[in-house]
């Protein structure tokens, strides 16, 4: 009798074709309830949709205490992401240790530096994570901050297009983006978003301060309510016919200006 769980093989197809699973996958319940309680960091969490049963409502519960988020998803999803017998739930181990934001600023303030911070809203393609991840390590940003849900993941492609930078630049990864927000402001950190609604150019901005730079996705830009939050909005001239540059090129465009002007100081 087939297992429910495991994906029959397909001859000539590519979703019977052997494939090569990730290190970091954790499959079954208890290896991800073992994990969780050993204090790892999980990067994604699937469970099966329609699934019940005591193991898995201990591991929905044991998520919820520790504020790990998860996805229901088909258990066609979960058979993609391994052949080995599930249980009805994979995780992934994060490939790094995030940093906590309110300990974080208090650090840097202690240790005499001016903080610059990149947050990213809903910027999903792992390669320009990684690439702005890069560009931030070289140009002086003390962190990153990113949302629990949709945003990218940090993979092995994210670390390898980063040269290596999200494994020294700290990361924040965070439960809502607005409440980082008002936590930087009334920390004292300027939040300018960088966006094509703005009428400012981004040398009109001031960044000399403590700051806090936002950027969004190419598709939908920043959202309107992290926008409300912003202290002054800037965007980068453009010259051509092309509406909007790659999100990792703006990234790089504005903190060049960023440290310019603070090279002045």
């Amino acid at each position: 009798m087939e297992n429910e769980n495991r994906p029959p093989f397909r001859s000539g197809s590519s979703y019977g074709r052997p494939f090569k699973e990730s290190k970091s996958i954790i499959y079954g319940i208890r290896p991800i309830l073992e994990a969780i309680l050993n204090g790892k960091e999980l990067e994604s969490v699937f469970i099966q949709k329609g699934a019940g049963g005591n193991a898995l409502k201990e591991l929905r519960e044991k998520l919820a205490e520790n504020e790990i988020s998860y996805q229901i998803v088909p258990i066609e999803k979960l058979n993609r992401l391994t052949q080995k017998v599930h249980q009805g739930a994979v995780a992934f181990l994060s490939q790094i240790t995030y940093q906590k934001l309110d300990l974080l600023i208090p650090q840097i303030f202690e240790e005499g530096k001016n903080p610059l911070f990149m947050l990213l809203d809903r910027v999903t393609d792992v390669r320009n994570f990684g690439a702005i991840a890069r560009t931030c390590e070289c140009l002086g940003v003390n962190g990153i901050i990113i949302p629990v849900k949709g945003g990218a993941q940090i993979n092995e492609d994210a670390i390898k297009t980063s040269a290596g930078a999200l494994l020294s630049l700290p990361v924040c990864r965070e439960n809502q983006l607005k409440d980082s927000l008002v936590y930087l402001r009334n920390s004292g950190v300027s939040i300018i978003a960088c966006t094509e609604k703005a009428s400012d150019v981004v040398d009109m901005g001031s960044f000399k301060g403590p700051t806090c730079i936002i950027l969004g996705s190419e598709e939908d830009g920043i959202s309107d309510h992290l926008l409300r939050l912003s202290d002054h909005l800037v965007r980068i001239p453009m010259l051509g016919t092309i509406e909007s540059l790659n999100v990792s090129v703006s990234a790089g465009i504005i903190l060049s200006e960023v440290q310019r002007q603070r090279r002045l100081v």
